[in-house]
């Protein structure tokens, strides 16, 4: 049968495929369209293999809240060419907007969510066959507090979510805690949820030093313990220096606000190599 452009602009608005590879797909399927996605997706998973060793260093991170509950999704790709194209961005913010709606818990609930009847799983498989290029979710990242900001960095490779404990809160305070967040990249909120296994590495680094220092035997787990709290100075949320006013800590300037105000918990997203 004749393949008409109607046909081709049709199967492209459901796959989101390039207009040559939509009228090949159709003229192979002799018009069928559940043959031609099909074709289509076979196409994807077959560039999927191929490129199933290369390394996807590039992408987009965005991050939205809804309510009380916020999250941050990253697409992975090869090339940072293909990760600014609009396409690739707004596949990645219908996964983001699907995650708002349906709130996975992890990566596998993520992939297995369906957007107008395609798994996340298999639209990435088929974005591959367009783009001949490596994809995977590269994060997956989300929280609820009774209130959630989101912060996207310039460029899509770098976003953060903050939840707050109490409702109220300004706005231009969140934004300021959610930049701080991506500008600081905290490990914690307070000293007290620093994983067990950071603090044990950072007081073994900080013996380690010292002694190649020549400092007394005697001395080095008192050394190591200053070290420790310089550390949770330097990469707790709340003890550390606002960015925007060096004199007054995290936990100080939320508390300028209101004497209870803090923060709950944050996630923190980036491509690049901090």
């Amino acid at each position: 049968m004749a393949i008409t452009m109607a046909d081709i602009t049709h199967l492209r608005k459901m796959t989101g495929a390039g207009m040559m590879d939509c009228k090949n797909a159709l003229t192979e399927a002799n018009g069928d369209y559940d043959k031609a996605i099909e074709i289509i997706r076979k196409k994807g998973q077959a560039v999927a293999a191929k490129r199933e060793d290369r390394e996807a260093s590039e992408g987009c991170c965005l991050a939205a809240t809804n309510g009380d509950f916020a999250v941050i999704v990253a697409l992975k790709c090869e090339t940072d060419f293909v990760a600014k194209n609009e396409d690739f961005i707004a596949l990645t913010r219908s996964f983001l907007n699907a995650a708002l709606e349906n709130k996975p818990k992890n990566v596998e609930e993520l992939k297995a969510l369906k957007i107008n009847g395609n798994t996340i799983e298999n639209l990435i498989t088929d974005r591959i066959g367009i783009t001949g290029e490596k994809m995977e979710i590269g994060a997956y990242e989300y929280l609820t507090s009774p209130v959630t900001v989101a912060y996207i960095h310039p460029g899509n490779k770098l976003a953060t979510i903050v939840g707050f404990n109490q409702a109220g809160v300004d706005i231009q305070v969140t934004k300021d805690i959610a930049m701080q967040v991506a500008a600081m990249n905290p490990v914690a909120v307070t000293k007290d949820t620093v994983p067990a296994e950071v603090i044990e590495k950072e007081l073994k680094i900080a013996r380690e030093k010292a002694a190649e220092a020549g400092k007394p035997e005697n001395l080095l787990d008192k050394i190591a313990e200053g070290a420790l709290n310089k550390y949770f100075q330097d990469f707790t949320l709340l003890a550390q220096a606002f960015v925007k006013d060096s004199k007054l800590t995290i936990d100080q300037y939320l508390k300028q606000q209101n004497k209870d105000l803090t923060v709950n918990d944050f996630k923190r997203v980036t491509l690049n190599v901090d």
